[in-house]
């Protein structure tokens, strides 16, 4: 949320409608049979050398094609040691915003059985939860949550909300503590009135499931996404939880004008919002089976894809995920909150 590592481009970036000539590339890492064209791989490769010459530490890029996928790194993973990004093992690293779409699918889940309703009120869940000055819970809805157009004031504002700090102090928060300081800023404006991005909704969104359920949101995520779509190194990190478990680059930030390593991160801090950890293996194979109606019923995915404008934002957004249709006539969904989306004559994200 506060803190992006310097160590990876990683985000769910899913393109649709384009093609490529099957062939083998140079400098990538295939876990199976490489399918994606040489030019493809060599403008990711490119893109991503670009951004370690601009002071990036390293950058890991995933491509998944007809079936296959390949890896394609850049820099290094260990400014201490100077180890090469690894290209040839999978590596764990914070996918930070990411996190929302999980979340939104998991919640989008429970629409569809019928246990939660998208145009109630957060208030007939979490009765008393958003009262403030400006906020109402029961005049705000469960949708407008998920579409950031609930007027919550935004949780990072708040210094310390800021999840390198509270993994250095070990401090923890629960997402009641959490929403308390939220609200302690007024509204930012009237729920539906308009398009904000706001981290709070999806603290909110992480206790409208454990609310619904009964159960620990990462529970949940991990029995109705993680092992059933066979994300072997995608999870949420408990409370208290700094390390990451698998292989993984460091990461850096630059903190007071000192560039940090910032590894290790209170999990507790971003949670629902943006807590999670995964692998570019992971989030290709969750992507494109979200995007072909493997993970939510059709009815709600539908919803999830409903497209809005946003004013500060630099995609159309749904239900926890973004996405924009490229000069070429191909369509982009994804999450990432930069305005740098590439849009030329190769179609590449």
């Amino acid at each position: 949320m506060r803190i992006v590592p310097a160590v990876s481009v990683l985000a769910l970036l899913v393109l649709t409608g384009c093609s490529s000539v099957p062939d083998s590339a140079s400098g990538a890492a295939p876990t199976t049979a490489v399918t994606v064209s040489p030019e493809r791989v060599r403008s990711l490769r490119e893109d991503i050398d670009a951004l370690v010459r601009a002071g990036a530490t390293g950058a890991i890029a995933t491509l998944t094609e007809n079936g296959q996928t390949l890896t394609v790194t850049s820099g290094v993973a260990d400014r201490s040691t100077g180890a090469p990004m690894p290209a040839a093992t999978p590596q764990q690293v914070r996918i930070g915003s990411v996190s929302k779409v999980f979340a939104a699918s998991v919640l989008l889940q429970l629409v569809s059985e019928g246990r939660i309703r998208l145009d109630d009120s957060v208030d007939t869940y979490l009765p008393g939860l958003l009262t403030g000055d400006g906020v109402d819970g029961k005049a705000v809805t469960v949708r407008q949550i998920l579409q950031h157009r609930s007027g919550l004031p935004e949780l990072t504002d708040f210094p310390e909300i800021d999840e390198y700090r509270a993994g250095v102090q070990h401090r923890t928060f629960t997402p009641a503590e959490e929403i308390a300081i939220a609200l302690r800023h007024p509204s930012q404006f009237s729920p539906g009135a308009r398009f904000r991005y706001t981290n709070t909704n999806y603290i909110v969104v992480g206790m409208l499931i454990e609310k619904v359920t009964g159960r620990a949101y990462s529970d949940v995520l991990r029995d109705r996404i993680l092992t059933p779509n066979h994300l072997a190194d995608t999870y949420l990190p408990g409370a208290g939880e700094a390390d990451l478990r698998g292989p993984h680059p460091e990461g850096y930030a630059m903190i007071d004008n000192v560039l940090t390593d910032v590894t290790r991160q209170e999990s507790s801090v971003a949670w629902a919002a943006g807590a999670m950890v995964s692998s570019g293996d992971d989030l290709d194979h969750f992507g494109l089976a979200l995007l072909a109606g493997k993970v939510v019923p059709d009815a709600q995915l539908r919803e999830m894809l409903d497209l809005q404008h946003t004013d500060d934002f630099p995609v159309q957004y749904g239900l926890g995920i973004g996405g924009a249709e490229l000069s070429c006539g191909t369509q982009f969904f994804g999450h990432r909150r930069d305005r740098r989306i590439r849009d030329d004559h190769r179609c590449d994200p």
